[in-house]
């Protein structure tokens, strides 16, 4: 191979190898203790015990994943797609119509919930719904919906994923929205203008002429939030009854770390990380695959 060929290569051997061994041995690694009984006991003698497919089997014939943790990460996933999907679209739609001004203002206020850490958007979302002395709880009592007794939206299931939906959309919508706003530049105003003329209403024209052309680019944005989605942990582990206080609303990512580090089953953690990893692979297949069709619609 000419030198010139090669340097490339040469190049990012450095790199290619640092990144590497930073997520291809974790990931190794984890495979490894999924297939083995690896416990309290099993780390103080130093040495895990192979017992093959016993982890996945104990996942998979239970019926607390299928009952409880895989609904919640599908459910919660596919609710906090769609919502970020059409919330970041209006607010695209928005910012086109918008001005110089109230365009720099939108976007300066999305791009500040977006830089906000999940920790600190946790702990604020947290705090609106707070059952003591929360923002909410005062506004309803206020207004005579709930009683003096005040109401935990913690502790049931429903509140406490629409409050984690409401969280990861306010997190999310930002860069949807401005990844549609720069897409619908592409889309040429000749093709509305005709069909204004032809009395398209609005709705119309999005649906006929918008979406067909910014197709490509609601898949990516789709399948990125689909791969985030599948993955929150932080939302979820840091919310009350998320550290393991209430195992009726663990997801599959939060079920894997209190599994390992809670109870110390380190190998049916692994295990739950693998099927985790598993379907992520799944939905990034999907987005490499949509990345090559809208490299064949160019």
């Amino acid at each position: 191979m000419p030198v010139s060929r090669r340097r490339p290569w040469l190049l990012l051997a450095a790199p290619l190898t640092v990144i590497a061994a930073l997520l291809l041995w974790p990931i190794i690694r984890v495979t490894y203790l999924a297939f083995q009984a690896y416990g309290l006991e099993e780390v103080i003698a130093g040495k895990p015990r192979f017992i093959g497919l016993d982890n996945f089997r104990e996942i998979l014939g239970g019926d607390y994943l299928w009952k409880v943790v895989f609904p919640n990460t599908l459910v919660f996933a596919f609710v906090a797609v769609v919502g970020t999907i059409v919330l970041g679209t209006l607010v695209a739609l928005l910012l086109q119509r918008l001005g110089t001004v109230g365009r720099a203002i939108v976007i300066g206020s999305a791009l500040l919930a977006w830089a906000l850490p999940a920790v600190t958007g946790t702990y604020i979302w947290v705090w609106i719904f707070d059952p003591d002395a929360g923002v909410m709880r005062t506004a309803l009592e206020g207004i005579g919906l709930i009683g003096p007794e005040g109401y935990n939206w913690f502790t049931e299931r429903l509140s406490f994923y629409a409050i984690a939906v409401t969280n990861v959309i306010h997190h999310s919508y930002p860069f949807v929205a401005i990844t549609i706003f720069a897409g619908l530049a592409t889309v040429p105003d000749e093709l509305h203008e005709a069909a204004m003329l032809d009395g398209a209403s609005g709705w119309r024209r999005f649906w006929s002429i918008t979406v067909p052309i910014m197709r490509p680019v609601f898949a990516v944005v789709t399948i990125l939030s689909t791969i985030w989605d599948f993955k929150v942990f932080a939302q979820i582990y840091l919310m009350p009854g998320g550290d393991g206080g209430n195992p009726d609303i663990f997801n599959l990512g939060v079920w894997s770390y209190i599994t390992a580090m809670a109870k110390t089953n380190y190998g049916l953690g692994s295990a739950i990380a693998v099927l985790l990893t598993v379907l992520l692979l799944l939905i990034t297949l999907i987005y490499v695959r949509a990345l090559f069709r809208e490299d064949e619609l160019r």
